[in-house]
């Protein structure tokens, strides 16, 4: 009787001994929180993305957070991002009291919708109900059109925050995810399952000093150190002000450190994903599938494999996907559409309201996709793939 396959997770974090050994070295440093390897790592993400600033936090949730305070979203603005996201793209926006509304999407590529971007302005201008952050979403590392975005955004005057969580590493139009050339900010994600980890973690990237500044303090409380900024003169070399209500959402040296090292592979890890997404689209060819579209525009970091699957009933995506958990294989769906999520909900929203992400959320499955996945595995994914969908 032969052994049952091991589990194979859709995302898994890799860790070199070079990793190891950075976070030791500050283990034994005398700083475990704010030393010197946060702003280490900032500068080193700023110049591989082309960015004048970077802002660490603990996540990309709080980095979105801190983002959208910055541009002054509040109670009375409105946020539009994708439905085909994790929840914290629209979440923050309701962390500033400020509406949420979405964008239906492509349904080829997964992101977000431009004829449906510019049909929903123009109606919005009408009622005046425009926004004042839309909220592009990179899906699996597929950067979405920035440059039709942007040419929106200088039409309609809202601003654009870029969720790249899935998309350190990638590009769009020969130029790095995160130079914010489109955008006013950009956020990527660092926890274990994405293109490089530091164990939790999120950074914003910006070209506005202001923006950045802005985020900076947000982040640690609303404190500034800098008695140049002070609104009072300061008693003594102590002194510090909280000049607004800020979080404690500091990245600390320890996090930093395993960024650090992390980034000297990332060229190498997204060259990895895109060898093994290559391998799928050979060994999946011809099954009544198809994987996501990417532009040819853009290099995707390919966060994630996802297919969908021809046959749009429910029944059917149940099917192939407990298949695949079955058989040891640990796919996942992202995402169910954040419209349809109990607390959205409750504030109006209802099937049938963006047909594309409901039709996406009924037929997407994310296949095993990290460096280190074995040609046997993906073997594996694709001959039980072979078998659920044979006739």
């Amino acid at each position: 009787m032969h052994p049952p396959e091991p589990f194979l997770p859709y995302g898994r974090q890799t860790i070199s001994e070079d990793d190891i050994a950075a976070v030791v070295n500050v283990l034994r440093s005398p700083y475990l929180t704010q030393g010197p390897t946060v702003p280490a790592f900032e500068q080193a993400v700023a110049a591989i993305v082309g960015a004048n600033y970077s802002v660490a936090v603990n996540s990309a949730t709080s980095a979105l957070h801190v983002a959208c305070l910055a541009l002054g979203l509040e109670p009375g603005d409105r946020l539009w991002t994708s439905p085909i996201t994790f929840v914290a793209s629209a979440n923050c926006a309701r962390y500033c009291g400020a509406a949420v509304d979405f964008v239906d999407i492509d349904p080829a590529t997964g992101l977000m919708s431009m004829a449906a971007l510019a049909a929903k302005l123009e109606q919005a201008e009408l009622k005046g109900t425009l926004p004042k952050v839309v909220v592009p979403v990179h899906l699996c590392g597929t950067s979405c059109d920035m440059a039709s975005i942007a040419a929106l955004a200088d039409r309609y005057g809202f601003a654009v925050l870029e969720d790249a969580s899935h998309a350190i590493g990638g590009c769009y139009q020969g130029e790095p995810v995160g130079n914010c050339r489109h955008s006013a900010i950009c956020v990527f994600s660092f926890h274990p399952v994405k293109i490089i980890t530091t164990a939790e973690g999120g950074l914003a990237t910006t070209n506005d000093p202001h923006l950045a500044q802005r985020m900076a303090d947000l982040r640690s409380h609303g404190i500034t150190k800098d008695a140049a900024r002070f609104e009072r003169p300061a008693p003594g070399p102590w002194s510090y002000e909280q000049q607004d209500l800020g979080y404690n959402y500091r990245m600390t040296d320890l996090q930093a450190a395993l960024g650090l090292s992390q980034l000297q592979r990332l060229d190498q890890i997204v060259v990895e994903r895109q060898r093994l997404l290559d391998q799928y689209r050979h060994m999946l060819a011809g099954l009544p599938l198809q994987l996501l579209e990417i532009p040819q525009d853009v290099s995707s970091s390919l966060h994630l494999a996802v297919i969908r699957l021809e046959d749009p009933t429910p029944t059917h995506h149940r099917s192939v996907f407990d298949g695949l958990r079955a058989a040891g294989i640990g796919v996942q769906l992202h995402y169910t559409s954040v419209h349809l999520q109990p607390y959205y909900r409750r504030l109006g929203f209802r099937e049938g309201d963006f047909p594309e992400a409901e039709a996406y959320t009924s037929n997407a499955i994310s296949l095993p996709l990290f460096p280190g996945l074995q040609e046997s595995d993906q073997l594996r994914v694709a001959d039980t793939l072979t078998t659920l969908l044979s006739p």
